[in-house]
């Protein structure tokens, strides 16, 4: 059983997938938490077997669920003392083919809520000089992927900010990380429509919800900047790095043949 620095915590996006993951890995660790989504039901079964936890059910693309949550993150008597924007989703396809509803919500969640938490949390947290700020992003972050460019291009903004933040909180005790998880077995595929990337995939490129959210919760607790789970991801991302933006467009790009 893990030990925590943290004695309690908020996550958002916790009903399935690396949020429920954390959620079950800080119950084990008796970390009394918050969940927060919108399937209040899959929130209740997890919370049912927590002493300590309790169940906020919020949208957080509209208005009155990021405010109810930021009431919760912000609260100077009783915050969470970490709080991990884990929520957000994909879409898969053609940019020029997709529902422009649906990508405007996922920049709202992936991007505005995720900055809107993150805001309410750091102002409270650096002046009590003590807090733990996770931020779920993506190894999607350091390219561009043809195929899921609003998606990556969220997670650019989210690595991107939490590097920033890293260091502007970096005297202040306040622990500020950025999880970067590869492809990851959880209902993204699916909510992304791309359900059938797993078969075109390596087994060895994926991981399980479970090692990404201890990953994460690791890393935050020992104030990593960045946390990328898994020995290929940690390889694809430092070759990345030298390789010619135009040459990984491409290479991205023929992962994608029906685009």
């Amino acid at each position: 059983m893990a030990d925590y620095p943290f004695r309690s915590a908020l996550i958002t996006g916790a009903s399935s997938g690396i949020g429920a993951a954390m959620a079950e890995a800080l119950g084990d660790a008796s970390v009394p938490t918050v969940l927060v989504a919108r399937r209040g039901d899959r929130l209740r079964e997890i919370a049912d077997r927590f002493p300590g936890f309790t169940v906020l059910e919020a949208d957080l693309t509209k208005k009155k669920g990021r405010q109810a949550t930021i009431e919760v993150v912000a609260d100077p008597d009783d915050a969470p003392e970490l709080v991990v924007n884990n929520a957000g989703f994909g879409s898969s396809g053609r940019f020029d083919r997709l529902d422009p509803k649906r990508l405007g919500d996922e920049i709202d969640l992936n991007v505005g809520a995720l900055t809107a938490l993150s805001h309410a949390a750091l102002a409270r947290m650096i002046p009590q000089g003590r807090g733990y700020l996770l931020n779920v992003s993506s190894v999607a972050s350091f390219q561009a992927v043809p195929g899921l460019a609003v998606y990556a291009a969220t997670k650019a903004y989210v690595t991107s900010f939490t590097e920033a933040v890293h260091e502007e909180a970096a005297t202040s005790g306040v622990h500020v990380t950025a999880l970067c998880p590869g492809l990851t077995r959880t209902e993204f595929q699916e909510q992304s429509d791309a359900p059938d990337i797993e078969g075109r995939v390596p087994p060895l490129m994926w991981s399980s919800a479970e090692e990404v959210a201890v990953a994460g919760l690791d890393a935050v607790a020992r104030n990593r900047t960045l946390a990328i789970p898994g020995a290929v991801n940690k390889g694809a991302v430092t070759i990345s790095s030298f390789t010619p933006r135009v040459l990984k467009r491409k290479v991205s790009r023929l992962m994608n043949p029906e685009l």
